[in-house]
C-alpha cells in the first residue's frame, strides 16, 4: 500500500471508531434512544462520506511539493459538495429528510480541510524521510491536532443534524438530538484523540504495524 493510502486507512479507522463511540453514547440518552433507529443509517452514511472526503484531502496533500495553500483547500471544498450530492441521493431511501445547510457548515468544513491538509502533508513528508509518526509529532501535538479535527467534524455533523427531518412525532426530538449529538461527539473527540496519540507513542505502536515508515 502507498503512503497516502496507508494514512487514509488510519484516518478511516479513526472516524469509524469515532462514529461507534458516538452511537453508543447516544443509546445511553433515553429520549434520543427512540430516534436512534431512524438516524443510525444516516450516521453510518455520514461517516462513509467523510472518510471519502478525508481520503481526497490526503491524496491531494501527498501530491503537494510544497506546503498546501488556501487555494487548494478552497478547491477541495468544491469537491466536497460533489460527494454531498451523492450522499443526499443515498439517504433519500430512508425515512428522514436532509438539507445541507452550507451557510452553517462551510466555515468548520473549510477549517477541517485546512487542518487535514497540513497534518497529512506533515506526516507524509516525515514518512518519506524515513521517520515514524511518533517522531514527526510529539504526543501532545498529535493529540491536539486529532482533537481539533474531530471537533470540527462534530461541529459540521451537528449543523447537519439541525436539518434532519424525522418522521411523525419524532420531529419534536430534532433540537434535542442536535444538542445531545454535539456534546457526545465532543466528549468522544477528547477521549479518542488522547487514546490514539498515546497508542502512537507506545514503544511499539500497534496502530502503525505494517504501515510504511
Amino acid at each position: 500500500m502507498d503512503r497516502a493510502g496507508a494514512l487514509a486507512g488510519l484516518n478511516r479507522r479513526l472516524l469509524e471508531a469515532f462514529s461507534r463511540r458516538t452511537t453508543g453514547a447516544l443509546r445511553g440518552i433515553v429520549p434520543l434512544r427512540v430516534a436512534l433507529p431512524h438516524i443510525e443509517p444516516f450516521l453510518a452514511l455520514n461517516v462513509a462520506k467523510e472518510v471519502r472526503k478525508d481520503a481526497l484531502v490526503i491524496r491531494r496533500a501527498a501530491a503537494c511539493v510544497t506546503a498546501p495553500d488556501a487555494a487548494l483547500a478552497r478547491s477541495l471544498l468544491e469537491s466536497a459538495r460533489a460527494i454531498d450530492r451523492e450522499f443526499l441521493g443515498e439517504v433519500a431511501r430512508f425515512p428522514v429528510r436532509i438539507e445541507i445547510p452550507y451557510g452553517r457548515i462551510e466555515q468548520p468544513r473549510l477549517r477541517r480541510i485546512e487542518c487535514g491538509l497540513e497534518l497529512a502533508h506533515l506526516v507524509l513528508e516525515g514518512w518519506r524521510r524515513g521517520a515514524r509518526l511518533r517522531e514527526v509529532l510529539p504526543r501532545e501535538g498529535l493529540r491536539e491536532r486529532l482533537r481539533e479535527l474531530l471537533e470540527l467534524y462534530a461541529q459540521e455533523t451537528q449543523a447537519l443534524s439541525h436539518s434532519v427531518r424525522l418522521p411523525g412525532p419524532l420531529a419534536l426530538l430534532r433540537e434535542q438530538l442536535a444538542r445531545g449529538l454535539l456534546g457526545v461527539m465532543r466528549e468522544a473527540a477528547a477521549q479518542l484523540s488522547a487514546q490514539a496519540a498515546s497508542a502512537v507513542h507506545r514503544p511499539r505502536p500497534i496502530a502503525l504495524q505494517g504501515m510504511p515508515r
